[in-house]
């Protein structure tokens, strides 16, 4: 078994983080890896939900906060950032192109269906009076 001191240097996690870990351990209350503690895992809405609720609080409660979600004070400011980003990003016109592209293809199959659908009614029609014409001639030819 090696010391924890040990492993705090080799991994880079802080010591008393170790200690954390071992004694939840220990005690059976390590809770089940979640998004909330992993931010890569996070959705946009559970980020700005984050910024939103960090953005009320004062500085000095704002630590704690961060804490016990396990995210950091630049997790925040990215997060803004991104968002920012989001917000001032303008549509890219090929985005709009690829759009009424998609439309006007679902239209065109649309009419596609309904013209097939004419032309196989209007062969059927066809047949059905080339028959009722043969019956006919049949019939005057008795």
């Amino acid at each position: 078994s090696r010391r924890v001191a040990e492993v705090s240097r080799e991994t880079g996690i802080n010591y008393q983080t170790i200690k954390n870990w071992i004694q939840h351990y220990e005690t059976g209350t390590f809770d089940d890896v979640s998004t909330e503690s992993c931010p890569r895992l996070m959705t946009a809405k559970e980020k700005y939900q984050l910024l939103l609720d960090a953005a009320t609080l004062k500085e000095d409660e704002r630590g704690g906060f961060l804490r016990e979600r396990g995210i950091h004070s630049e997790h925040l400011v990215i997060w803004d950032q991104e968002l920012r980003e989001m917000i001032d990003k303008k549509p890219d016109p090929k985005d709009q192109e690829l759009k009424a592209l998609r439309k006007k293809n679902k239209e065109l199959e649309k009419e596609l269906q309904r013209k097939e659908k004419a032309l196989a009614e209007a062969a059927a029609l066809l047949v059905l009076k080339k028959k009722l014409d043969a019956l006919t001639k049949d019939h005057e030819d008795d």
